[in-house]
């Protein structure tokens, strides 16, 4: 088995270290990784200049690039083999609810998934999570269970997982996407020479955010494994909106 392995906090993090770890246990692993931080990048692809790319170590490179550049790349030619599954993380905290809409986690995970590649999207549900390995051994769980069972379907999964020792789970939840509440307002300040600078607030609190619900299976201690698809289109509105015409 060949697993690609991408994150969006960079090729430095210690979340993606612990996953390739544990990775390799059952499989040949290869990193594309950002060489930064590029948290929040969502599916964007850099289409304005070139893209550089440096092999650190055998079968692991890093881009100056998003995470969707690198799995991307990886899979239009940068690697010579299709691999058999994809993994974006272990994320430095939550990509829950609205957060899929903008994390570089998930994103990653997209564009393997675009390409009909099975792919995950794992992250921590804290920010400077104390136990990666909890992520990295749930992660191992599911792709021996996944590959346990035959189906003709290609998943797309969000994995979000408590900051407690493995042995202190509840057990794995199947999820659907909750909702944050707006988000909090910008941050202004100002630089040393009086220009105007921004920074984003805070994501909004939970608000749908019930039993059934990715934020309500992590509260209670259990691994959220949300299957989740990039189909835009609103169907309900098709034949409603197809009156209008007439």
């Amino acid at each position: 088995m060949k697993i690609l392995v991408s994150n969006d906090d960079g090729y430095h993090a210690p979340g993606l270290t612990i996953i390739v770890e544990y990775l390799k246990k059952i499989a040949e692993v290869v990193v594309v990784a950002p060489d930064r931080n590029r948290s929040g990048s969502s599916s964007s692809l850099t289409l304005d200049k070139p893209l550089s790319v440096s092999e650190i170590s055998p079968n692991h490179y890093i881009v100056d690039g998003t995470p969707t550049d690198c799995v991307h790349l990886a899979l239009t030619g940068l690697l010579k083999f299709k691999p058999d599954m994809v993994i974006s993380g272990i994320n430095d905290g939550a990509n829950m609810g609205d957060d899929t809409l903008y994390s570089g986690t998930v994103a990653a995970a997209i564009e393997g998934y675009t390409i009909g590649i099975p792919s995950m999207a794992v992250s921590m549900a804290n920010h400077k999570p104390k136990h990666f390995k909890t992520a990295a051994m749930v992660t191992v769980d599911l792709i021996n269970k996944m590959n346990a069972q035959a189906t003709t379907e290609t998943p797309l999964l969000n994995i979000n997982v408590p900051d407690v020792p493995y042995d202190e789970l509840n057990g794995l939840l199947i999820t659907r996407l909750g909702k944050r509440k707006q988000a909090d307002p910008i941050i202004s300040s100002l630089t040393p020479k009086g220009q105007n600078i921004y920074w984003i607030g805070p994501a909004g609190e939970p608000s749908d955010c019930g039993k059934g619900t990715d934020f309500f299976a992590v509260k209670e201690n259990y691994v959220s494994i949300s299957p989740i698809q990039i189909d835009l289109t609103n169907h309900k509105l098709i034949e409603h909106m197809s009156e209008w015409l007439k």
